[in-house]
């Protein structure tokens, strides 16, 4: 069918376009409910990385008064003074206490889960995080590298279309925060 036809067929008034509006109006809302899907995926998934690099910078500082001040150095990394020398004094925190207070999660068979209602919004598991210290004394102070806090996990969201489950949305988030003194 030519566009040409199409438009007559519209501009006719016979009544048989009615069933190409209908057919039209279908796809319209097709098309739209995909969108707003995806569109709450990428809400979700920016919520909970937001979220994440909140609680990584929180860790992040909380090893601020574990930080030897080398600003004659020009460094910083996490280490205490012992005896006659120092020793590295790194704190992790507890990541998923501060993910479960700032998303409302709750603990479930190995998962933090997020409900809205009784649905199940994201569920977050496999987080990992590694504390990256400088080396104290480096042979090149430049302070490039500082106290480094790389954390990942996983997401998964449950995707749904027309009423039916789909297999959800994985994305394996990964965030990092680094220390620099100011001062």
């Amino acid at each position: 069918m030519s566009f040409g036809r199409i438009c007559d067929i519209l501009k006719s008034k016979k009544g048989t376009s009615f069933p190409l509006v209908v057919a039209v109006t279908l796809a319209l809302v097709l098309v739209f409910c995909g969108v707003s899907e995806s569109i709450r995926l990428m809400i979700v998934a920016q919520g909970v990385r937001d979220a994440v690099q909140s609680a990584v910078i929180s860790t992040i500082n909380d090893n601020y008064d574990n930080v030897y001040h080398g600003v004659r150095e020009g460094y910083s990394g996490a280490y205490q003074p012992n005896a006659s020398d120092f020793e590295e004094s790194l704190d992790y925190g507890d990541m998923y206490g501060r993910l479960d207070q700032l998303l409302g999660l709750r603990q479930e068979n190995g998962y933090h889960v997020k409900y809205a209602g009784d649905d199940v919004e994201f569920r977050l598991s496999g987080l990992s995080v590694y504390l990256d210290n400088m080396p104290l004394a480096p042979a090149s102070p430049d302070n490039s590298k500082g106290l480094l806090a790389d954390a990942a996990l996983k997401l998964e969201v449950p995707v749904s279309f027309g009423g039916k489950s789909l297999p959800p949305m994985v994305i394996n988030l990964r965030v990092e925060a680094k220390y620099m003194p100011i001062f």
